[in-house]
């Protein structure tokens, strides 16, 4: 009775209990029972041993031992050990094994700061420098204009033979002097010879596109400026104004079957000549003009076969691969001197037994090596790689009537010859190809085996099928039964089919908008569509060629320009302008701004699609 008044009254029993608390080292937020999975085992396991270390604390000390190397340094910083520690250190230095370090840190008289050093001395303001610029005068200058008659021309001819002949007199009376220099003096002879033809040929280059430019100045007009003013009267449809003719006089007999634009240099295009009549297939020429001079090609590259393709390579704009009629495929590069290309396929490497139909580049792969795919009506689809000095080559499908791989005759599946194919703009692997049967397949790089999907498009072959560049769905196709034809890849029935009275040689999609698409038909016509104008029909139908009976091939959309060209059957390209109307951007609804870019282009296309998708969806 004599504790603290608020103890609590135990029993016996109570007061006996012992009670023990236990102590452990475990973390109570340690997770107790983990799994992992053992990829050797192929199973999962418990994982016994758990960290249970939990680190409450932690504080870096800023002590130093005194006896340590870093502390002396210390001191030796502070002056510490000249004036009451200096005999100590000595007294114990013959023990000490890095006593020379020490040695040396006393001879040292002032340590700077070594983190950032900086003299006082260097430390003065620099004024900046004073600038002094003088002009010149103009130079001077004075005009001169002359007529230049034919016997005008004709003295100064005969002036410039007198010249070299005296010259040539000069050359012999030294030559006899200094014969030992004979081998010596030819050398020079040719080098300066060579430069000079480069600058001269340079010269003359810029000349001729400035005669060129002076003799159709009024295309060069209206290439700039002319814009058709009745558009605005007419609300839907459009006109083709024609600016430059690229005629080449040696390719007059033969058939632009290829075109392409440079991307780098926009005023360039690639031009392939060929046939298309297998009765009269001979020599081709791939040519290459500029918009700056229409008069003459800039590049000629003669073929011993037809051209029936061409690609020129998006980020290497010098490298233009070419597929031809006898089944070779080559690469030209415009680094090049000479006329040959600088990588051809052969027979023993692989080279197609049929005339190759397209050929496309793709990005390089992981080996950094440039390779592009080519397609063919012996019915391979190969991908070939530059490597070093050769083409490799690797078949990537066959393609059969039945939609699986042919192997050769005993694999009991026809065969079946492409004539036109595209890749996917953003995923990578996908491809389409078109056949000689109408068929269009669709393709991966990967998965050789089997067709993803094939769509019953054409009653005949198929001549060019493209992947819309905006929505990634979408893809166009046309052949010679004339028809044109709009596809969404997820559905095997074409969305919009366009019957434009004629054989069908090529379509294009535009470059600014994902509803507007071109196509060219074998009676000299062009056919521009804007489907968010007119679902129906054209709303630009133009002859393009002056004679009657002139076929049109290709045509492509410049990337940049409101342009198109256009090849046919006679070796002409014809460049064309298009009006305002069928580069219409959409009008915008009482003030507000309308979105533009990619995204609204892809929205446009999606908003025709869906109304076509609905019925579809409400049959179900």
């Amino acid at each position: 009775g004599n504790g603290p008044e608020d103890q609590p009254e135990l029993t016996e029993d109570e007061l006996n209990e012992e009670i023990t608390r236990i102590l452990t080292a475990n973390n109570p937020h340690a997770p107790q029972n983990i799994a992992r999975y053992s990829f050797k085992e192929r199973s999962y396991k418990p994982i016994s041993v758990v960290d249970q270390m939990a680190v409450l604390f932690v504080l870096e000390s800023s002590l130093l031992h005194e006896d340590s190397d870093e502390a002396r340094r210390l001191r030796v910083k502070q002056g510490l050990l000249k004036e009451d520690g200096g005999d100590v250190e000595e007294a114990g230095e013959e023990d000490r094994p890095d006593s020379s370090a020490s040695k040396a840190d006393k001879k040292e008289p002032k340590l700077t700061n070594q983190f950032n050093f900086s003299e006082r001395a260097s430390q003065t303001l620099n004024n900046p420098q004073m600038e002094r610029i003088c002009q010149t005068e103009p130079p001077p200058r004075n005009n001169f204009s002359a007529t230049a008659n034919q016997w005008e021309i004709y003295d100064a001819y005969f002036q410039e033979l007198q010249k070299q002949e005296k010259n040539k007199e000069k050359q012999k009376g030294t030559q006899a002097k200094k014969d030992n220099d004979k081998s010596k003096k030819k050398v020079v002879l040719t080098e300066t010879q060579t430069d000079d033809l480069s600058k001269v040929s340079d010269a003359s280059k810029i000349f001729e596109r400035m005669v060129n430019q002076n003799t159709l100045d009024d295309i060069a007009q209206d290439f700039k400026y002319f814009e058709d003013a009745s558009d605005e009267f007419r609300d839907q449809e459009g006109t083709l104004l024609p600016l430059w003719k690229f005629q080449f006089d040696k390719s007059r007999r033969l058939t632009v079957t290829a075109l392409c634009w440079n991307n780098k240099y926009q005023d360039l295009f690639a031009v392939g000549m060929g046939s298309y009549d297998f009765r009269r297939q001979g020599q081709g020429m791939l040519l290459f003009y500029s918009m700056k001079n229409s008069a003459y090609p800039e590049y000629i590259y003669p073929t011993t076969s037809g051209v029936q393709c061409l690609d020129i390579h998006q980020q290497h704009s010098h490298l233009v691969a070419v597929g031809f009629y006898d089944g070779c495929v080559a690469v030209y590069s415009l680094k090049q001197e000479g006329q040959e290309p600088v990588y051809k396929s052969t027979a023993k490497t692989g080279k197609h037994t049929d005339p190759v139909w397209q050929v496309c580049w793709q990005n390089d792969d992981m080996d950094n090596n440039h390779n592009f795919y080519s397609v063919s009506s012996d019915s391979r689809v190969v991908c070939w790689t530059l490597v070093k000095n050769e083409l490799i080559f690797t078949d990537t499908i066959r393609l059969s009537v039945n939609g699986a791989l042919s192997n050769g005759p005993e694999g009991g599946h026809l065969p079946t010859g492409g004539t036109s194919f595209d890749f996917h703009n953003q995923i990578d692997y996908l491809f389409l190809v078109g056949t000689e049967k109408g068929k269009i397949h669709k393709c991966s790089k990967t998965y050789s085996s089997r067709f993803l999907e094939t769509y019953d498009a054409h009653t005949m072959a198929v001549d060019a099928v493209k992947w819309n560049p905006f929505h990634p769905k979408v893809f166009i196709s046309c052949s010679f039964d004339w028809t044109v034809k709009i596809w969404d890849h997820t559905i095997n029935t074409p969305m919009f089919t366009f019957d434009l009275n004629a054989a069908v040689g090529d379509v294009a999609w535009s470059p600014y908008s994902s509803t507007v698409f071109a196509a060219v038909t074998t009676d000299g016509k062009v056919h521009v569509f804007d489907l968010s104008i007119n679902k129906y029909e054209a709303i630009c139908q133009q002859s393009v060629v002056a004679k009657k009976k002139t076929k049109l091939t290709h045509i492509e959309f410049n990337p940049i320009y409101p342009i198109i060209i256009v090849g046919d059957d006679r070796g002409c390209v014809t460049s064309l302008k298009l009006s305002p109307n069928l580069r219409k951007k959409p009008k915008s609804k009482k003030g507000q701004e309308l979105p533009k870019g990619p995204e609204a282009e892809v929205a446009k296309m999606e908003k025709l699609l869906s109304l076509l998708r609905e019925p579809e969806q409400s049959a179900v």
